[in-house]
């Protein structure tokens, strides 16, 4: 990917130009490499070219022309202007780029995009990463030497003129980096889009601070291998880098935009809008962070884009699978939904196998219910004499059941309430104490227009304060608490609301057995009888036959050997039933 960057410099020796193209610098200091005796080491290779100085030096030529026009000639005046453009490290083994080939593609930019300009344009074969990419350096002198025709990105009559100054704005760099493209595509190198930003926007400040942090790293580690001392994380990443990784996570799970923000403000990084911009506050800045700075993933719109799809994708999750699904060919196509297995350490509820029958369940179905309820009915009355419930006592033990999930749940709802409102009051407590240098600025200011214009410059922050105070009012509190303290009550209330599910969890299903022994006690009265051929009457003979000490009936014709939740229930019951009749 070819990359397009611009520098102005304002130092007026131009022979430091040169010297940065023609000789090795040091990659963080930016000072010239000395060898042993004190020299300046030469580039390995590269390839140089003036323009528009004549027979003179890029140096000697700059200044003179500066002299004759009187330009220049104030410290604060920009000298200079230094453009790179940098080609993808692909672009030599795929696309045949040499070092003279880009020399060349650099000097035709250079004439089509600043002439009458004294410049210098240089080619390096590789960057000091050690990355590969051949790139192009061209500097220009800042004044104009000849009249020139009025190009796309000028949009003064005096950018056309000799003895005016070369200036470098938005709109020039949006067209240098359309031309850059152009460049690159006609001739068949890889390319980028330079015009819509990037997902990560890296600053050169930002890429500068990972290079010396990241080496700080490695000699730190290297000091510790030699002292045998264990090794320190061995990845530097700047704060930048730490905030899209917190945005990210929290992005990836959110469904809305308060959703989006609470779970930020859980790790301390505080999301406001202004004017339809994104901005993020870590709580080691008193300055917020803009989205701008940070990539197009972390705007306003990237942001709204990624909560739809995540609320998109939690509502499909949610959504019932239909039965019948459209094929290739437009017609329907029956799909068999998953069959639960129901787990086997309970008591499960009876068939209705006559509803069944009439729902349209055939003969095999009805041969499993019928083994079903035997089991079931079997379970019930061993678990009944296990745990000394009568009948009588079935419904007491249902109704103490449910009274424990009632008061289960009311425990659970009201952890939950308590839970949301302290963070709740965290947030508002967290924004107010944000915004204190701004008021006590208030405070300080002597006069009512004073007063007033701080107010408007200050406008996002007051905003803030004051919905925190009205949060305040209407909850009773004259005095904020401590952010500490919230945090200590937060995380009591957390432990105690983790304690409250895992009550309610261990109450639902001894309300659910409750239920199913109710059931099923209840059965023999109705569904004892089977609705089906004489073949089962001795069923509940052997039902019955559970209630006895022993796990085995006396032999017969017809015995079940069975146990309340074992597999030989199932063998025992298709050894002694005989086919239902229908």
């Amino acid at each position: 990917m070819t990359t397009f960057k611009h520098i102005s410099s304002k130092n007026a020796n131009y022979g430091d130009a040169e010297k940065y193209l023609t000789f090795e610098h040091d990659e963080f200091s930016m000072k010239p490499t000395l060898d042993e005796q004190g020299r300046l080491v030469p580039r390995e290779d590269y390839r140089i070219s003036t323009m528009n100085c004549g027979e003179e030096d890029f140096a000697i030529a700059c200044m003179r022309s500066n002299l004759r026009y009187g330009k220049n000639q104030k410290k604060e005046d920009v000298k200079s202007h230094h453009y790179i453009i940098s080609f993808d490290p692909r672009d030599g083994t795929d696309n045949g780029l040499t070092v003279d080939k880009a020399q060349e593609l650099g000097e035709k930019f250079c004439r089509e995009q600043f002439p009458g300009h004294q410049a210098i344009v240089c080619t390096h074969p590789d960057g000091h990463n050690r990355s590969g990419n051949i790139h192009v350096h061209i500097v220009i002198n800042s004044l104009r030497i000849e009249d020139v025709p009025l190009l796309p990105y000028m949009d003064r009559p005096a950018d056309t003129k000799a003895g005016c100054k070369h200036r470098c704005t938005d709109a020039a760099m949006e067209y240098f980096k359309s031309e850059v493209m152009e460049l690159c595509h006609n001739a068949g190198l890889y390319q980028i889009d330079l015009l819509n930003g990037s997902a990560n926007r890296v600053t050169e400040r930002e890429y500068w601070a990972g290079k010396k942090g990241q080496l700080a790293i490695d000699r730190e580690n290297k000091k510790r291998l030699e002292n045998r001392e264990p090794l320190i994380h061995t990845k530097f990443e700047t704060d930048k880098e730490k905030l899209r990784q917190t945005i990210r996570a929290a992005l990836s799970s959110a469904v809305s935009f308060d959703d989006f923000a609470g779970k930020l403000l859980q790790q301390g990084v505080t999301v406001r809008e202004s004017r339809g911009r994104l901005s993020y506050l870590t709580p080691d800045r008193t300055k917020p962070i803009t989205a701008r700075k940070l990539g197009d993933d972390f705007d306003r719109t990237a942001v709204l884009a990624a909560l739809e799809q995540n609320a998109q994708r939690t509502a499909e999750k949610t959504l019932p699978i239909s039965e019948y699904q459209p094929t290739e060919k437009g017609g329907l196509q029956r799909r068999n939904a998953p069959k639960p297995t129901p787990g086997n350490d309970g008591i499960q509820r009876m068939v209705d196998r006559a509803a069944k029958r009439a729902e349209g369940k055939g003969m095999g179905y009805d041969r499993w219910a019928a083994v079903h309820n035997l089991k079931q009915m079997a379970a019930t009355v061993a678990a009944m004499e296990q745990y000394g419930y009568s009948p009588e006592g079935l419904d007491e033990a249902l109704v103490s059941a449910n009274a424990d999930l009632q008061s289960s749940a009311a425990e659970l709802k009201a952890a939950e309430a308590a839970l949301r409102d302290k963070k709740d009051l965290q947030k508002q407590v967290l924004a107010y104490s944000k915004t204190r240098n701004v008021r006590q600025g208030l405070k300080a200011q002597k006069t009512d227009k004073a007063r007033k214009t701080y107010r408007e410059r200050h406008e996002s922050d007051f905003i803030i304060a004051d919905a925190a105070a009205r949060y305040f009012r209407e909850h009773g509190i004259k005095k904020p608490p401590a952010y500490k303290a919230l945090q200590a009550e937060i995380e009591r209330l957390t432990a105690r609301y983790s304690r409250t599910p895992t009550s309610l969890s261990s109450t639902l299903p001894h309300g659910s057995e409750c239920r199913n022994y109710a059931s099923s006690a209840n059965a023999p009265t109705a569904t004892m009888k089977w609705d089906c051929s004489p073949a089962y009457c001795s069923a509940p003979t052997a039902a019955a036959s559970f209630t006895s000490s022993g796990m085995r009936t006396r032999p017969a014709s017809r015995t079940a050997t069975s146990a309340a939740t074992t597999n030989g229930a199932s063998r025992a019951a298709r050894r002694t039933l005989s086919a239902p009749t229908f």
